[in-house]
């Protein structure tokens, strides 16, 4: 009887490590929103497709990512809140909209502070930018990489966008950034804070006269459609934050934090690389369109420009800080 009762008790006890094992073995995998507002043949759009890819393929059951485009789920206003609150896990803010939780990223909304995409590379692998990426944990931010989009151009309704004295008194969309204010007032323009998804609808019924957008955002919204003139400014450059709730992220499994981690790698070259490319071939787009004129710029032009804006750098240089700026122009000169 003994040995019969044993016998049962090892069954038991084996059957309930198998349950456990099945059990954990088909565990639900952790779901990972990842919502973000523009269109999905962005850079930005695809680098959220290549991060699904990735993660799902380096962490096979263990995570399903789910993309959320177009702002589908939560646009420009109500993301970060979303985020903060765990309705969302991975959103990709473009970087203006962090004032709000560090002056120091206003950095990179300074008008011609970077010479071109490499030296804003430079800066954002180098030290301060960085730093940068954890500048915001404790309110709840954890950065994982910077994506690009592009260089900014000016659009504008109107035939004539050389010189600075062509904006004054336009209307013109911007992004919530104290920085990007100014920029328009030190223009003499009259800036209008809306939302991404509402660019459209205020170019097209004069809401706003103009705005600044890289080339992929252009054409992926139909922009050229509304707007007659685009000058080639090269002011500014529409990147963005991929960020995550820093407390989610911490409680992640320490192999699945690390799979995420190798994923955002492989998926933020990824989209790097498209920006260049996805920029280039919309500009293409946009000219053969013939809807809205290209308007290139001596460099007369964009000297009036960058002298015209330069005074923000120095309203704004004791919230950034002289060292972060400092490392911004030094990465100009490599």
């Amino acid at each position: 009887m003994k040995f019969a009762t044993t016998h049962i008790a090892a069954a038991i006890g084996l059957s309930l490590t198998m349950g456990l094992a099945a059990a954990t073995a088909h565990a639900a995998p952790i779901i990972v929103k990842f919502s973000h507002v523009v269109a999905e043949n962005t850079p930005k759009g695809q680098g959220a497709l290549k991060f699904k890819e990735l993660a799902e393929a380096a962490l096979p059951g263990k995570v399903e990512v789910q993309v959320f485009s177009n702002s589908q789920l939560f646009g420009d206003g109500k993301e970060m809140e979303a985020l903060l609150l765990g309705d969302v896990q991975i959103i990709a803010p473009s970087l203006a909209k962090f004032d709000r939780y560090t002056k120091k990223i206003q950095i990179f909304d300074l008008p011609f502070m970077f010479d071109d995409m490499d030296a804003l590379d430079r800066f954002q692998s180098g030290p301060k930018g960085q730093e940068l990426l954890d500048s915001m944990k404790s309110k709840g931010i954890k950065g994982l990489g910077y994506w690009h989009n592009g260089l900014k151009q000016l659009s504008t309704n109107k035939d004539k966008l050389t010189r600075p004295e062509d904006v004054k008194g336009l209307k013109f969309r911007i992004q919530s950034s104290d920085v990007l204010e100014a920029q328009f007032r030190q223009l003499g323009a009259n800036p209008q804070k809306l939302a991404f998804s509402e660019v459209y609808q205020a170019l097209q019924t004069g809401v706003v006269d103009g705005a600044e957008n890289p080339w992929s955002n252009i054409y992926s919204q139909k922009m050229h459609e509304v707007q007659k003139t685009i000058a080639v400014t090269n002011h500014g450059a529409l990147d963005y934050m991929v960020i995550t709730n820093s407390g989610w992220w911490d409680g992640l499994p320490e192999d699945v934090r690390a799979g995420l981690q190798k994923a955002m790698a492989g998926a933020t070259e990824h989209a790097n690389k498209l920006a260049a490319e996805i920029n280039d071939r919309d500009r293409q787009r946009i000219a053969d369109a013939g809807k809205a004129k290209i308007q290139e710029l001596s460099k007369e032009d964009v000297a009036a420009w960058r002298a015209t804006m330069r005074p923000v750098w120095d309203k704004f240089q004791d919230q950034i800080g002289k060292d972060i700026i400092d490392a911004a122009i030094a990465s100009n000169q490599q």
